[in-house]
């Protein structure tokens, strides 16, 4: 069970926190939508002024890293194959040292049957010495073949990060341009956000995202729908300058405004 004391204190304290939240009005609020879509509208263009730059920078960070990677897989296998060749080459030093030995064993054969047995070993390792020069042959193709292939790598690798040096230099130019204006628009995008309640700016931010040229919030004009162009009744036109109520278009579903208070929003 709350006290009396409590309960009192507990009013005070909603009441105080009702009269901190300010109370907008409709037509408050579609001045605010106004202000807000026209500032979203001055960050668009901020971003079209970057154009594809951000993308493109993106695509060829990522083009590099694969090309890289793809050297580094070229380098390895080249290390590997150099390896196996090394590996053969001291198989045909063992085979020429075994058939030096089996060949100094045969002056002191005793009959045929050992003279065929070690004449059969000197054959084995002659025809291994052979297999060992053809598998070295074939190795140092196939490096020639990586080596051609890494240098290509190495040629990509340096024309991307030329283009994307190029690349980077002029977006960071554009930034540098852009940076102070796109924090003022994005400061004066929060206060304008802060004049209108979360459901309807929900509706806003989702209408925008429907179209490619981000119009949420447009002005009746000649009779029509500043979005779409479709019609509106007088009897509906009537309703949006009375700015009791937020009204959409039937066709395009954007926020509509009237003519008078669309042109009185100013953006600096």
């Amino acid at each position: 069970m709350h006290s009396v004391s409590q309960l009192v204190n507990k009013k005070i304290n909603n009441n105080k926190y009702m009269a901190a939240v300010k109370e907008f009005s409709v037509e408050e609020k579609l001045s605010s939508l106004v202000r807000l879509q026209k500032i979203d509208c001055k960050l668009d263009e901020v971003q079209i002024l970057k154009g594809e730059l951000p993308m493109e920078v993106k695509d060829l960070e990522d083009e590099i890293e694969g090309l890289h990677a793809r050297q580094t897989r070229v380098e390895e296998e080249i290390n590997g194959i150099q390896e196996f060749i090394q590996q053969k080459k001291d198989g045909i030093t063992e085979a020429k040292a075994l058939i030096a030995k089996y060949e100094k064993q045969s002056d002191n054969v005793k009959n045929n049957r050992e003279f065929e047995a070690i004449n059969k070993e000197i054959e084995m390792q002659q025809l291994e010495e052979k297999l060992c020069e053809k598998h070295i042959k074939d190795a140092t193709e196939e490096i020639g073949d990586k080596a051609r292939a890494l240098e290509i790598a190495k040629k990509a690798v340096a024309t991307k990060e030329n283009n994307l040096s190029g690349k980077k230099s002029e977006l960071e130019k554009i930034i540098s341009e852009t940076e102070k204006e796109e924090k003022h628009y994005n400061k004066d995008a929060g206060a304008a956000r802060s004049h209108v309640d979360e459901r309807l700016l929900t509706s806003y931010d989702r209408i925008r995202k429907n179209y490619r040229n981000g119009l949420a919030v447009v002005p009746v004009e000649r009779d029509s729908c500043g979005g779409c162009f479709h019609a509106i009744p007088p009897q509906k036109q009537s309703e949006i300058k009375l700015r009791k109520k937020v009204m959409v278009c039937e066709n395009c579903g954007r926020i509509l405004v009237d003519a008078d208070l669309h042109d009185t929003v100013e953006v600096k």
